[in-house]
This record gives C-alpha cells, structure tokens and sequence, in this order.
C-alpha cells in the first residue's frame, strides 16, 4: 500500500515540525504548508492528501474558507487542530467540514489515534492520489481544478460533481448506497434521493456518451450508483465492501 498522504496547514513552525516529525516517524508522507493559500497551490501541483489537519487561525485564509475550498474540490477528510474550543465552533466545524476536532494542547499518540480512526471511516485509501487521474484511455480526471477530459473535450465540474465523482472513484467497482452520498455530499443539509438523482444526471451527461446508457456509473435501482471502471492509477482492493457508514456511524 502505498503510504498515507497527510496534508499539515499549521502557521506554528515549531508545532509544525513537532506534528510533522512525529506522524513521519510513524510512517505517513507529511506536506506541511503555513497557509490556506500554499496548501491548495500544493494541492494544485501534487495532487489530494488522503486527510488533511489544517488549524482554523491561519494568517490569511481561515480555516473554514480553507476547508470549504477543500472540499469543493473533492470528499478529503478534515481534522482541525485548533486552540479553541468554543462549542459555537467546534458544532460549525464538524457539521459541514470536519470528521474531527483536535484541541490545543494535546497528546501527538492522540492525533495519530484520531487520524486512524477517521481513516478507518473512509473507503479504499489504497491507491496513489494523483493530480491527474486516468481513469482509461477516454477520461481523466483533475479533482484540483475541478474538471474532467473525455475524449478531445475538457468539462468544468461543480463543487457537487466533483464531490460525487471523488465518492464514486474512492469505491470503483463497489455500490454506494445513496444515504452515503447524501451524508458525504451534504453533510449539513436535509437533501432527499431526487436532488441526489438530478445532479447524478448532469455528472452522467458530462462524463458518458450516452447518458441514458451509461457505461461509467450505473444506477442500483433503490440502493445506490457504482462507478464500473477501475481506475488506471488508483489501486483498489478488489473485494472490499461498501459498509454505509457515514461520519459518526460505529
């Protein structure tokens, strides 16, 4: 497997290169960026971390307007690890953004336990996060600018559809139940099967030729969409199972 992607967004270089040397040491690959700004250029260049762990008082960019960059782009889990604890906050965070909350100070065998767990909620992390993925020789895909070539022709995806897309890809050959997608998609918004079922359509008449017979996501009629190719740069395990379980499900 290769090793687990940890994008650090820490302005503090001294508990930076604590966290950094420590989740090193214990064998995850460590980018640690000062600033919203450095981290989704280093995004844009390198390609998504597997979890990101970004601090909410950063110089230029807060933390929140970073995640919601991050996450327009793709389904990244998040850890803030932040001095506050205010629950106004720490309620906002974890409702639309966040998988977890890391308060200040704490214990590095805490951080690694909590990363491991949110780890342990997100499907098929065995594969490369590429910047570009190929999916095969018709379609690629580029989460970071948010857009997809078929063939000879670039689309522009919407936050949402890429949202889907990263969902999908992340469980290539599985179903995904459409509660799953929903809670992943909208996490702080009561959204029914038909608003999931409209923007599936305008992803389809992106990626497919024929929308009405699609060959790259199919439809399990009242369960959920599988996305049919595996893709040439993502190595997924071929026997794992959807779960359904959603953040803060045991």
């Amino acid at each position: 497997m290769n090793k687990i992607k940890l994008l650090l967004v820490e302005d503090d270089t001294n508990i930076s290169k604590l966290i950094s040397d420590f989740l090193t040491s214990q064998g995850y690959e460590v980018t640690a960026v000062t600033d919203g700004p450095d981290a989704l250029e280093h995004i844009r260049d390198r390609g998504l971390p597997h979890l990101a762990l970004i601090d909410l008082t950063l110089p230029t960019m807060h933390g929140f307007d970073l995640s919601g960059k991050l996450k327009a782009m793709a389904d990244v889990p998040i850890i803030f690890v932040t001095s506050t604890s205010e629950t106004d906050i720490v309620v906002q965070g974890l409702r639309r953004y966040a998988e977890d909350f890391i308060v200040k100070p704490f214990e590095l065998r805490e951080m690694e336990a909590r990363i491991q767990a949110v780890l342990s909620r997100m499907p098929s992390l065995d594969y490369a996060s590429e910047p570009v993925i190929n999916v095969d020789e018709h379609l690629q895909v580029d989460f970071a600018h948010n857009r997809v070539n078929v063939g000879s022709l670039v689309f522009n995806l919407t936050p949402t559809e890429s949202i889907l897309l990263h969902v999908l890809l992340r469980n290539a050959g599985r179903v995904v139940e459409n509660r799953l997608l929903i809670a992943r998609v909208w996490p702080a918004e009561d959204v029914y099967e038909d608003t999931l079922r409209v923007h599936m359509h305008r992803l389809r008449r992106k990626l497919e030729a024929d929308s009405h017979h699609p060959h790259y996501i199919r439809t399990e009629r009242g369960i959920g969409y599988m996305f049919t190719v595996r893709p040439q740069n993502i190595h997924l395990p071929a026997d794992d199972k959807v779960d359904g379980k959603t953040k803060g499900d045991s």
